[in-house]
């Protein structure tokens, strides 16, 4: 894509092309995540990974890799590549010539006169990953050989050699079947082509090493079962399917079905299409039931705080799609009663459906049809925060949330250092408590309006709404700082410069008085905003790390204490042309081109999930993250809206 740009003289250097990763999704689940040189550096990554329902519904690699050797003039070239401690071998990496994301990714290598291309397509709708094999020039016919690297494992879990694996194989069409484990599918590989013979010759690849992890501080080697190769001819502007599936496929339709698959996908000439394209990839159709996938490649499906937040942007500010955005809503809910309605270690989480569903209702939705859907669901969520209802939260005498239950961070900034959370916010938080005021304004409206007449409802909370009200401001507001307190507990006020202020003045129905939003917005413009998101930390705390670099622990202390989250951008720009109309679309376009450059690194073509507080703020986390996607989509939407008006 001409947006995508690639330093070709560097792709042979490893510290260039091992940071950037190729993501590959699919609406059953299944994923295909490796780096540009197909040399794996986490434990997550492999050419396939499922959703196995048999083993609830967690992600499985089967597929570590593929590699592959040329013969040529009697000589082996080895393409793959992986890492033994400090060795990589073999060394293939350093016959790439070219790297292309668009459509699919795609690789070219040259040997000599013989110039090669792998291209990699995951199906959409199966679990199912193409590799097409092109001998784009030679002086005569190559001999190609592919080796397997079976995993069978939980994409969060390593492996290693034992004698519990079945090495063996059930021949079928073209290709080999394998299944290592019991309970485990079978993992079907075949080729399109009957000269390519399939050689069966178990050898177990020890101790390879992931170096993503090694730098990490975790667990980063496993050894891989080879059980063999696939071997055969190809001729100068020839071409080979290679297919892993779970079942074993007709071979003569693989060419017919990746050039089909091809011509179907999404063409994207602009950044905007892209993110789109992802937005429709966060979608996950496993078992006909929509979901939103977190990010890739380690992130669940079905999150709650994350599928509200990511909602509107992947669908309805995406493509208008409000199908999409009512079947998964639904989804969500039927799944998550236990955390809407009883208990979640996220406690504003629940209260952000009164702002999906507001949003829903602005993009043109009729509120008497929302609100008779749903009222039911808003209504019990704010009821479920009364006092004796939840442990971890209640409401106190002066309408305001209390959050607190002992080692345990309630709210989105969540990391751990030894099992104690490193901001745990225990008291009065910010925005849980403007979420909370917000959710029962828009309940009482929308009641008065739709619901049953002389409602109960109405009445009640309609007090707990004007007393949330007279102590919002008074609690939070810190005249000195000219902004709010992050939260509040016991001692008083807790003065971090946070991003958590932001959502008391971005929610519709804002507890704060609007004199105070520009005083706001200048601590979180000085302080917090920057050209890769909002920072989570002010840079003058002591607290602030602005690198996520280093250990675990180093890693933790960075990810809510300075390091940045595009997808607080829609809040920030939402309010922003608020506050100052359509003058502020300036700084919106450049708030979001910073994301449009970094598209070739990190995740190829994706939307990062942090970056660094600090300059050249490099991207870090999922790869591809639904939260920056759809935040991403949000402002265009709203710089759309304003350049109109």
């Amino acid at each position: 894509m001409a947006f995508l740009k690639f330093n070709k003289a560097e792709l042979v250097n490893l510290s260039y092309s091992l940071k950037r990763e190729i993501v590959c999704a699919g609406k059953t689940g299944a994923y295909c995540n490796t780096s540009i040189v197909t040399c794996n550096t986490r434990r997550y990554h492999g050419l396939l990974s499922v959703t196995l329902d048999r083993f609830g519904g967690d992600k499985f690699l089967l597929l570590s890799s593929l590699d592959e050797s040329l013969l040529v003039g009697g000589k082996q070239f080895n393409l793959g590549i992986h890492c033994y401690g400090d060795v990589y071998e073999p060394r293939g990496h350093k016959y790439v010539v070219d790297f292309e994301a668009d459509p699919v990714p795609c690789i070219t290598y040259k040997v000599g006169e013989v110039v090669f291309r792998k291209s990699i397509l995951l199906l959409p709708g199966k679990d199912q990953v193409l590799l097409r094999y092109e001998l784009l020039a030679a002086p005569s016919a190559v001999t190609l050989q592919l080796r397997p690297f079976l995993a069978f494992r939980n994409i969060h879990a390593l492996t290693c050699r034992n004698d519990e694996a079945f090495t063996g194989y059930t021949p079928v069409q073209n290709g080999a079947s394998f299944r290592l484990y019991a309970n485990f599918p079978n993992l079907v590989l075949q080729t399109s082509g009957k000269a390519f013979a399939y050689r069966h010759q178990p050898c177990w690849y020890n101790q390879i090493t992931y170096s993503d992890e090694y730098r990490r501080g975790f667990d980063c080697k496993e050894d891989l079962l080879v059980p063999g190769w696939f071997e055969g001819t190809l001729r100068p502007g020839s071409s080979l399917i290679f297919s892993a599936s779970l079942q074993e496929e007709n071979p003569q339709a693989f060419t017919r079905t990746f050039d089909a698959t091809l011509r179907r996908l999404p063409k994207v000439e602009h950044w905007r299409e892209q993110l789109v394209r992802w937005a429709d990839l966060f979608i996950c159709a496993h078992n006909g039931r929509k979901k939103i996938t977190a990010g890739f490649s380690w992130m669940y499906t079905g999150l709650l705080r994350e599928t509200l937040v990511a909602l509107p942007g992947l669908t309805l500010y995406a493509n208008g799609d409000t199908a999409s955005f009512e079947e998964i809503l639904d989804n969500l809910i039927a799944d998550e009663q236990e955390r809407l309605f009883r208990r979640t270690t996220q406690v504003e989480a629940p209260l952000y459906l009164a702002s999906v569903l507001q949003a829903y209702i602005e993009f043109g939705a009729d509120p008497r049809r929302v609100w008779k859907k749903y009222g039911v669901i808003v209504r019990g969520i704010i009821e479920s925060y009364l006092p004796g209802e939840r442990r971890e939260v209640t409401m106190h005498p002066n309408g305001l949330l209390w959050a607190q239950a002992d080692r345990v961070a309630l709210s989105w900034m969540n990391a751990y250092i030894g099992g104690n959370p490193v901001t745990e916010r225990a008291g009065y938080q910010v925005e849980t408590n403007a979420l909370w005021y917000d959710s029962v304004c828009f309940a009482v409206e929308m009641e008065s309006r739709y619901g049953s007449p002389a409602s109960e409802f109405v009445s009640r909370w309609s007090e707990i709404r004007d007393l949330i009200l007279a102590n919002f401001q008074k609690t939070f507001w810190n005249e000195e700082a000219g902004c709010l307190a992050d939260y509040v507990d016991r001692d008083g006020q807790n003065r971090d410069i946070r991003p958590n202020q932001l959502f008391a003045i971005w929610v519709r129905h804002s507890p704060v008085d609007e004199e105070l939003f520009p005083s706001i917005l200048r601590v979180i413009d000085n302080e917090l905003v920057t050209a890769r998101g909002i920072r989570t930390l002010s840079p003058r705390d002591v607290k602030y790390k602005g690198v996520y670099e280093g250990s675990q622990i180093d890693r933790d202390l960075a990810y809510h204490q300075g390091c940045t989250r595009p997808f607080l951008l829609e809040h920030y720009v939402d309010v922003c042309f608020r506050v100052k109309g359509p003058r502020f679309w300036k700084k919106a376009e450049w708030l979001c081109e910073g994301f449009y450059e970094d598209l070739s690194k990190h995740g190829v073509g994706a939307f990062s999930e942090l970056y660094d507080g600090d300059p050249p703020q490099e991207p870090h986390g999922a790869v591809a993250s639904a939260l920056s996607t759809a935040a991403l989509l949000a402002v265009d939407y709203r710089m759309r809206k304003n350049k109109e008006d």
